[in-house]
Formats: C-alpha cells, structure tokens, sequence
C-alpha cells in the first residue's frame, strides 16, 4: 500500500531544504517571499535571522503555539509510522535514515515554535490560505509552495488547484511549486492540465528539475512567470 494520509499534516522543514527544492539563489532569497502553506517549517524563522523579507500564510497559523505543538504531537507518529511502512518511495540520500528523518524534521519544527510567536506579532505568519488571500496584488517578487498543492491531489481537484495558483500569481510575479508528486510518489494528476491552463492564460510555465529529492521520482518543480 502506498503512503497515503486522511489529513493534511503539520510537517517543518529547514531553509536548507527550501533552497535546495526550489532552486532558491542568492539572488532569490533577496526578493520578497512568500510561503504558501508553510505550516511549521524553519524557512521562515532562519531566513528572517539572515535579514530576509518573507512572509507564511497557512490556516494552521490562527491557532496558538500550544496548539500547534500539540498537533505536532498527535501527527508526528503517524507520518513516521506511514513513511517507514513505505520506504521504498523516498530516496534514503541527504536524509540517510527514519531517525534522522525524524531529527530533521523535529529540529526545523522546534525552530518554528520557538519563532512563532514573535514572527505572529510582526506580521510574518498569517492565518490566511489560497485561494482567497487577503493580499495586496503585486505583494510579492516569488511565492513558493512546498508540499502542499500537487502532493494532496486526492484531496484538493484540479479546480482548486487553478483558483489556487491563480490567487499565487496575483499577489507574486513568480511561484514555484514543489513537489509535482502526490503522496504515494505518483505524478499527480493535475500537473499537466494546470500548466496548460497558465500557458493559454499568457504565463511562462516550465517543469525545473532541482537537487532535492526525497520522494523518489520527485526531483522537479513548476514555475510560473508573468511575463512582461
């Protein structure tokens, strides 16, 4: 049986990862970010320390740092448990094992914790979520969107997905979306449809191959441009 989860689950990772995923330069971590669905990931945390400007939105952050901790607690065991039954989808690389999968994912989760609270207060965490953001248009240079849109296919229709996006590049010259997998290491569905869709809309669309992988097979991303 393939990887499969009921619910959208709170699950960090770390700047490192971040760039790695979305093939972020120097460059990029200059411009004006925003992080769709960033649930409890570090990048926000640890670029924000390096003097960055990037913002999260995720429906996860109109809750307390308590709560959040404890969902993290409820969940935790259960994403363990289905990626060490299905270990053959992920690629045992820069993650060399279960447990330090575990590390790496709890160590970027703490340091979300430890910066939520003062990141609420300044602004950058938002209880917001696509496709309904309540953001100027034109906000942001680059939104990125990590583990979220494509991986829960079953979940979320292709409809969604375009309402989705379509909310992504109002608010930001450029989004980048990874993986184009959905869980079970599957390509998802709605990849192809979704870029033909931005295409005939006048975007510049192109699948990017980059150096993460985890889910095997998942090596790319989907950029979308406006173009000039």
């Amino acid at each position: 049986m393939a990887f499969q989860l009921k619910d959208i689950v709170p699950w960090g990772r770390s700047l490192a990862e971040y760039r790695a995923m979305f093939a972020l330069s120097a460059d990029d971590l200059k411009r004006r970010i925003l992080d769709c669905g960033g649930g409890p990931a570090s990048f926000n945390a640890e670029l924000t320390q390096q003097g960055g400007a990037v913002v999260s939105v995720d429906p996860l952050y109109a809750f307390s740092v308590e709560q959040i901790r404890s969902r993290i607690d409820e969940t935790f065991d259960t994403v363990m448990q289905e990626t060490r039954a299905n270990a053959g989808e992920f690629v045992w690389r820069h993650i060399p094992s279960l447990d330090d999968l575990g590390a790496v994912r709890m160590k970027a989760m703490q340091t979300f914790l430890s910066d939520y609270p003062q990141g609420r207060m300044e602004g950058r965490y938002l209880a917001d979520a696509v496709p309904n953001l309540s953001l100027p248009d034109d906000t942001f240079d680059l939104a990125v969107c990590s583990h979220f849109l494509f991986l829960y296919s079953d979940h979320l229709d292709l409809g969604f997905h375009i309402e989705a996006i379509t909310e992504l590049c109002r608010v930001s010259g450029e989004t980048r979306i990874f993986p184009l997998l959905q869980l079970g290491a599957t390509p998802s569905p709605h990849v192809l449809p979704v870029s033909e869709h931005f295409r005939a809309q006048g975007y510049e669309v192109a699948q990017v191959p980059v150096s993460y992988e985890f889910q095997r097979g998942g090596n790319q991303m989907l950029r979308i441009r406006k173009v000039a």
